[in-house]
């Protein structure tokens, strides 16, 4: 007979349900709802291997910026499905991200992009932490950790995915959170 493993098998990981962004005017149509969609796994390709991402956040300096988008370039890593960077906590990126953790995160190949909406949340786990410097020290041949400044993970809530040669039938969104 053959012998059992005692390890209970974990349910596989569940994807995000992928469909079509609602966006009029582009050509997009829901018909035929997953013909051309693009996996999950695209996602995270992409954004592994992108070097640097644009992140926008919301202004709150001056009151005549406060409520304005502010973008930058950041260095970043995909891991555990969320997108994880370090700022300053002083610096622009960081004061507005202690004021307001709503964000975008994009990559920078235009033709093949990928647009993460979330909310930053500063990192404290020392496991987290560990898996982010590993996967920093591979990409970038840094740690973070070593600027003693805050990490930040942006858990996606919507994404989305576009390739330019087969848009609009490529155009896709998965939504990680209720609408």
């Amino acid at each position: 007979m053959p012998k059992r493993s005692m390890t209970p098998k974990r349910p596989a990981k569940q994807q995000p349900k992928a469909d079509r962004p609602f966006a009029p005017g582009y050509g997009i149509v829901a018909e035929n709802e997953g013909k051309g969609l693009l996996p999950w796994a695209w996602v995270a390709k992409k954004m592994n291997h992108c070097r640097t991402f644009w992140l926008a956040t919301i202004h709150t300096g001056l009151p005549s910026d406060r409520g304005r988008p502010h973008v930058m370039p950041v260095w970043g890593v995909w891991v555990d499905g969320a997108f994880h960077f370090s700022t300053g906590r002083k610096s622009r990126k960081g004061q507005n991200l202690a004021a307001n953790p709503a964000c975008t995160i994009t990559n920078d190949h235009g033709e093949e992009a990928v647009i993460v909406e979330g909310s930053a949340e500063e990192v404290k786990d020392p496991a987290a932490l560990e898996r982010i410097a590993a996967a920093y020290l591979k990409k970038y041949k840094m740690d973070p950790r070593g600027m003693n400044e805050p990490i930040f993970t942006v858990r996606p809530k919507t994404v989305f995915g576009f390739i330019e040669k087969s848009f609009p039938k490529s155009a896709t969104r998965w939504r990680l959170s209720a609408p």
